[in-house]
């Protein structure tokens, strides 16, 4: 494992729960979650306008600049070890002398996915890279655990989720606990220890699994999601997580239905759940077990966002970061959707913003006329919070994994 750095006296899990949870807003209150009850507007960026697109095609705001870490089949930089093809679902964990490692899932079907990791110095160097959970099928998103751990989650009817060592040195462990069918992404409640669990599947589900034990996901209760009035949810247990007497969605009657879950992040109380088939984001009150609809780009004209997918919440700013699918009629975007904290005098709250934070220019991503076209996936922050990473995950057919720089903000 990568070990902490103890002459801060900080544990493993200290350090890395601090890159997952935002504690920061909590201390704003219960009027700032309120704030969230009312859905997303267009807005400008708070980074300013797009550039001209880069040497790398990317057009940035001001101030920021971007480099290639990887490229599917081929050696990563300094390194001997040839990088995975179809990059999709990431994260990062901080290491004692400083750096951090980059873990990337490998979307690849019939037993050909898996993960690998990318370890930087703390000048940002590529020192190291290596495999860490080998012999899946089509990993696509997963999450961090607040214990330092990466669950890669199997996008196959039969689906696992597998708890992974970002350092490459332990074996990574199915945990069939959890559920088998077909996965997308998943996120701990640093608070509770439960899991949640995106279903990337048109009438999908909404998962939590309730560990026996403390930052232990062998064993469990999973259950599903029903939503009553007002969003008001309630969890259901699932008779039978292997799914043998039937798909697990359909074992419980009045199951809420998502139209394709993907992208699922915790962040300070609340669940973000992204949903493909009708672009929108979801948000679940851990605390309040209410769900409802934070962005909606039918409520939106020209909506600058669609076919949302993976995302991921900046711990300096709480922003959420959201990555499009291959769909719409100008893919290749990551949006920002930006709650807006209460100002004295506000007599209602203010609606969080949307905008584009980035696009992906030139050929090297597909026709989206086609099916020879890339996705937009894996967003992530290295632990300080000012290194953005993301894959397109079919560029140049292979795919390319980024990196973003620049001057990301703090909260308000």
């Amino acid at each position: 494992m990568a070990a902490a750095d103890n002459s801060e006296g900080l544990s493993r899990r200290e350090l890395v729960g601090s890159g997952v949870a935002a504690a920061g807003l909590l201390a704003l209150g219960p009027e700032f979650w309120e704030a969230l009850a009312r859905p997303a507007r267009r807005a400008r960026s708070p980074y300013g306008p797009l550039g001209t697109p880069d040497s790398n095609g990317l057009r940035l705001p001001s101030g920021f600049t971007s480099r290639v870490i990887a490229r599917g089949a081929q050696p990563v930089a300094g390194t001997t070890y040839i990088w995975h093809i179809f990059p999709d679902g990431g994260a990062t964990y901080r290491t004692s002398d400083g750096g951090w490692i980059l873990v990337s899932n490998s979307e690849v079907p019939n037993g050909e996915g898996g993960a690998s990791a990318i370890r930087f110095d703390s000048d940002a160097n590529i020192t190291d890279a290596y495999r860490i959970l080998s012999g899946t099928s089509s990993n696509c998103a997963g999450g961090p655990t607040p214990w330092g751990t990466w669950l890669s989650c199997e996008e196959v009817d039969d689906g696992l989720v597998w708890e992974c060592d970002p350092d490459g040195i332990e074996d990574a462990v199915a945990h069939p606990a959890m559920g088998t069918f077909k996965h997308e992404a998943a996120c701990i409640d640093s608070r509770t220890g439960f899991a949640y669990l995106s279903e990337d599947i048109g009438e999908g589900g909404l998962y939590r699994f309730r560990p026996k034990r403390d930052e232990d996901l062998s064993e469990g209760r999973l259950e599903i999601a029903k939503v009553g009035k007002r969003g008001a949810v309630e969890w259901v247990r699932v008779p039978d997580p292997s799914g043998v007497s039937g798909p697990t969605r359909a074992q419980v009657p009045g199951a809420a239905r998502f139209a394709r879950g993907e992208g699922i992040w915790f962040d300070s109380g609340t669940v973000y759940l992204a949903t493909t088939s009708d672009s929108r984001i979801w948000a679940y009150d851990t605390r309040r077990e209410r769900i409802r609809v934070l962005y909606d780009p039918e409520k939106i004209k020209n909506p600058p966002l669609t076919d949302v997918d993976n995302i991921t919440v900046a711990k300096r700013s709480g922003d959420l970061y959201v990555c499009e699918d291959n769909g719409g009629d100008d893919p290749f975007d990551i949006a920002i959707i930006t709650p807006q904290v209460p100002r004295p005098g506000d007599r209602r709250p203010r609606a969080p913003k949307v905008a584009r934070f980035m696009k992906l220019t030139g050929p090297q991503h597909g026709d989206p006329d086609t099916e020879a076209v890339s996705e937009v996936a894996g967003v992530c922050f290295n632990p300080a919070g000012d290194r953005l990473y993301f894959s397109s995950q079919r560029a140049a057919v292979t795919g390319i994994t980024y990196e973003v720089s620049g001057p990301f903000r703090g909260r308000p």
